[in-house]
């Protein structure tokens, strides 16, 4: 199903019962973030903010907030049916050969046969702001978290066109409002507006850009897209397959640069290379934590171009689950054919929120030899974006990857540590703040197959025989009451499948090291397979929120050691921060919290907004 523009979505959202309006002023400084926070972490509808404080116009939020409205905006019954549309796409001619398949990975002839359609007037541009009349205040660009260094606009569809070959590119960057007329521009050093920007000092020139703000779901969904580097493929190409037409595009008014015609606004400029970069930031990042200050590209605004009565798309990212973690399911189902095409054993994979993308990725596959698991994880770590993973578990087909607990329990069971876990290092996410550098760091791979006899280095002889070669002896969790204490551990429990965890209030240098190695020591370690050292905000009893600090704070070959302890080996994992006396000299960010005096109005307020009172 095609949606003419994001408006339609919306009302097909009302009418469905899934999108809320608020009649009541509201400020965008960090009061619509706490509202719309707790309505997606319960799975709760999209809303249109009516009367924001200091702004014309209305603002809507968590209109992809779930996996069912993210499938709904695609045009499929669920994420999986996205899968098989994209392998539909996938050409398996090319003479039968592997190296024949790789060569034609990607016919993807259907979409490349929809090339924006090009129109002469657009609805996005039926009001245009130029000059002087740029005013950026305007439009209810929200400040999300109270140490954001000022307001960021979080779903822009960025678009540039390489200055060489014309290749069009559009990708989803955030963007601080600086002033009435720029804002900063977040390139990492490996997004493709970086590389244009590069290309554009090469030539002695400036880059134009285009923001457009709306457009319909898929293109919103397309431009987070992991999409394969095939020439004549791009965001318009695959929203235009996803709807199932061309996609609408108009010249700017300002640059040469097409944009949706269907926008809702957009930001017509430049930048130019030859300028000094702005500091830009903190802000609070779909890692959870804050990513600190850093110098990017100043994006000057010519002209603002809206529809006559404009909505204004937006979302907010922080500690999971988030609305992002939606868009992650999408491109999973997406990725997957190409990674099955590629590494075919691969049955499923999944990236759960609490690895927020690229922390943690588990995959289950097919079985034949010894040593496939670690076969299946490098060759995942070799695959796009799938380069900045951190830690991969590999499990049984049979193991159902979106249940955590059964693949944790999969890794007790059949991982031992030191036997069945590799460190390597590599590309890590430049948002990685425990990296040991700016985007490079260690990486696991965590074996939790069912063990073939060449790797456990014994008779083992079949599956069958194998119930659990690693616990030597029955673990048994202990009462609360009866865990021994440690220095600095603040709070400390047991899951019933050897997992213990630990709260560490972290004074000195080393301290986590000293933690496990008296753990390890203790006769209370008999069937502990890890160790989850956390800082002292985390709650142990909420796995969710163990594993989201945990994968947050550790570079993998640093921070993951292997120690002998009573009845086997154990994995202790020190996810506490790190101290420049360690040898780390990167600030630690701090978590994201919201201010109490923001949760508090919103508790007075619920029902004048109002809202309903179960998703207080």
């Amino acid at each position: 199903m095609a949606f003419p523009d994001i408006q339609s979505f919306m009302q097909l959202l009302e009418s469905r019962g899934e999108l809320l309006r608020v009649s009541a002023p509201v400020s965008r400084d960090l009061e619509v973030t706490e509202i719309a926070d707790r309505l997606v972490k319960q799975g709760g509808p999209a809303v249109l903010f009516e009367n924001v404080i200091g702004s014309e116009f209305p603002l809507l939020i968590g209109a992809l907030g779930t996996r069912e409205r993210v499938a709904l905006a695609l045009g499929v019954d669920d994420l999986d049916e996205l899968a098989r549309k994209i392998r539909a796409l996938i050409d398996l001619g090319g003479g039968g050969s592997r190296l024949g398949l790789l060569s034609n990975v990607t016919k993807l002839g259907d979409a490349m046969k929809l090339p924006p359609r090009r129109m002469r007037t657009a609805p996005v541009q039926e009001v245009i702001w130029r000059g002087d009349e740029v005013d950026l205040s305007r439009i209810p660009v929200q400040k999300c978290w109270p140490e954001d260094g000022g307001p960021f606009i979080t779903l822009p569809l960025v678009i540039t066109h390489d200055p060489e070959t014309g290749e069009r590119n559009m990708g989803m960057y955030r963007m601080q409002v600086m002033s009435k007329n720029t804002t900063g521009m977040h390139w990492q050093r490996h997004k493709t507006g970086t590389r244009h920007l590069e290309k554009a000092k090469r030539l002695g020139q400036r880059l134009e850009v285009a923001v457009a703000i709306g457009g319909d779901p898929a293109l919103i969904y397309a431009a987070t897209a992991p999409i394969p580097p095939v020439p004549g493929l791009n965001e318009f190409a695959v929203a235009g397959y996803l709807r199932g037409e061309r996609y609408p595009v108009v010249k700017g008014v300002t640059v040469d640069v097409e944009v949706p015609a269907n926008a809702e606004f957009v930001l017509e400029g430049y930048v130019d290379p030859q300028e000094d970069w702005v500091m830009e930031g903190p802000f609070g990042d779909h890692t959870g934590f804050y990513t600190l200050p850093d110098l990017y590209p100043l994006f000057h605004v010519t002209a603002v171009t809206m529809r006559r009565n404009p909505v204004y798309p937006s979302t907010i990212v922080g500690r999971p689950p988030m609305e992002d973690a939606y868009l992650i399911e999408a491109s999973e189902r997406l990725f997957l054919p190409a990674a099955q095409l590629i590494i075919p054993e691969i049955v499923d994979y999944h990236m759960p929120p609490a690895g927020v993308a690229h922390n943690l990725v588990v995959v289950s596959i097919r079985k034949e030899y010894p040593g496939q698991a670690y076969k299946v994880a490098n060759g995942l770590f070799g695959l796009g974006q799938m380069m900045n993973a951190k830690v991969i578990v590999v499990v049984d087909e049979g193991v159902r990857v979106t249940d955590l607990d059964a693949v944790w329990r999969e890794v007790t069971a059949k991982a031992q540590p030191g036997r069945d876990t590799l460190t390597t290092r590599g590309p890590i996410d430049v948002l990685d703040h425990s990296s040991r550098g700016w985007g490079y760091g260690g990486k696991l791979i965590i074996d939790a197959t069912t063990k073939r006899p060449e790797e456990v280095g014994s008779a083992v002889s079949s599956r069958e025989d194998q119930a659990d070669d690693v616990t030597a002896e029955a673990f048994v969790p202990q009462a609360s009451a009866d865990l021994p204490a440690f220095e600095g551990v603040l709070d400390q429990w047991q899951t019933p499948d050897g997992y213990w965890i630990a709260a560490l209030d972290k004074t000195h240098a080393g301290q986590a090291r000293e933690l496990a190695e008296a753990f390890a020591a203790h006769p209370a370690a008999a069937g502990v397979r890890h160790l989850l050292i956390c800082d002292e905000q985390t709650d142990v009893r909420d796995l969710g929120d163990v594993w989201w600090t945990v994968l947050n704070n550790i570079d993998a070959e640093r921070d993951v050691w292997t120690l002998p302890a009573h009845a086997g080996t154990l994995l202790a994992w020190d996810g506490a921060r790190k101290l420049p006396e360690e040898g780390f000299v990167r600030e630690w960010p701090p978590k994201i919290v919201m201010s109490q005096e923001i949760k508090d109005r919103v508790d007075r307020m619920w029902n004048v907004y109002p809202l309903p009172e179960r998703w207080r």
